[in-house]
């Protein structure tokens, strides 16, 4: 699984030539109610295998959590189960906050 920085993710959302990935954040939900990168979609880490069914195996994923730790757990189930495209977003949201938010401000 390839690791993307919080820089990497920015550049590549903002990349119009470029389709967008699917940003799966497997925190739960009241961390995502506090906090999520905009476009992402929820599906905590315990429903991964009962809903990896919705996913589309062919599409960029992007793994998203608090640090990445959870993130590159469920990315790596996703991989031993056909993902090809599956990427961990590498200190997760507070690298995002840390890198991306505080750098545009």
């Amino acid at each position: 699984m390839v690791q993307i920085t919080a820089v990497e993710l920015n550049e590549w959302l903002n990349d119009e030539g470029r389709p967008a990935p699917l940003l799966l954040d497997v925190r739960e939900p009241d961390e995502f109610a506090a906090y999520r990168i905009e476009g992402s979609t929820l599906v905590p880490m315990r429903a991964i295998p009962a809903r990896m069914h919705e996913l589309d195996r062919a599409a960029h994923v992007v793994m998203i959590c608090r640090s990445g730790a959870r993130s590159h757990h469920a990315g790596q189930f996703l991989r031993q189960n056909g993902f090809e495209r599956v990427y961990n977003l590498a200190g997760g949201v507070i690298a995002w906050s840390r890198d991306v938010e505080r750098a545009a401000a």
